[in-house]
């Protein structure tokens, strides 16, 4: 247990998936939490639901966190409604995979905007708010340790650039007290990659467990991040793979 009673946190693309595991198992932790969506309201709203109906705090935000009106947006409404920021969970994801040939400069750039752009206008929004002990943690991927065959080329550009923003917010913001990590998963069985989809049996021959994990192990890390166990990790990422990098 990683004890967040009295801290606020913000979890982008919370409303599905490794998000929505990631804001109930914070609120579980205690801390009261706001989560962005964009298109799945009514997603978004159930995932409160639930919070609410576990005695946990919930503000459900639209926004699109590629732009900066909307990222100063959601951070500002977080400390509204919430009244602090404390902790910034970057979980918004863009998947696009394909042979180099097929791959468009469009499908390069939504990937850059939404695992990338939108985590540097995330953390420049919540920086000024967060005080000593606050935690920006965004999630990764084994992509950026390991790639197994092609295909992957821009869910490995923009994983990899994940990377480097992390070590260069950490150095920035270290010396206020903030620190800034990565969460980075392997074969997660969620609804965008089902434990049993069609490329199911070989992303798990890929890791070293053989099989999948699940949503709720990601949000297991990133508590643990959140917490006290986690005041003296920065700059570098968690990797929660089944051995996919080992």
């Amino acid at each position: 247990m990683s004890d967040l009673t009295g801290k606020a946190a913000l979890v982008t693309g919370g409303s599905r998936g490794i998000g929505a595991a990631v804001a109930k198992r914070l609120a579980h932790e205690g801390a009261a939490v706001a989560l962005t969506y964009v298109r799945a309201a009514d997603r978004a709203r159930e995932v409160a639901k639930q919070i609410e109906a576990d005695g946990g705090t919930a503000v459900v935000i639209r926004a699109d966190l590629t732009q900066p009106t909307d990222a100063a947006r959601a951070v500002e409404q977080t400390v509204r409604e919430l009244g602090r920021i404390d902790i910034l969970v970057n979980n918004a994801s863009f998947l696009a995979y394909g042979p180099l040939a097929e791959v468009t400069a469009e499908d390069l750039d939504r990937v850059l905007a939404v695992d990338v752009r939108s985590v540097f206008l995330a953390a420049q929004a919540a920086a000024p708010r967060l005080g000593e002990g606050g935690r920006i943690i965004s999630i990764g991927s084994c992509f950026n340790g390991r790639v197994p065959g092609g295909n992957f080329v821009l869910q490995a550009t923009a994983k990899t650039a994940l990377i480097g923003l992390t070590k260069g917010l950490a150095r920035e913001l270290g010396p206020r007290g903030i620190n800034v990590t990565s969460v980075d998963p392997g074969p997660i069985d969620t609804d965008m990659n089902p434990a049993d989809g069609d490329s199911a049996d070989f992303q798990s021959s890929l890791t070293a467990l053989g099989r999948f994990g699940q949503a709720e192990d990601i949000a297991a890390a990133v508590a643990y991040l959140a917490g006290p166990g986690g005041r003296y990790i920065t700059g570098t990422g968690l990797a929660v793979d089944g051995g996919y990098t080992a």
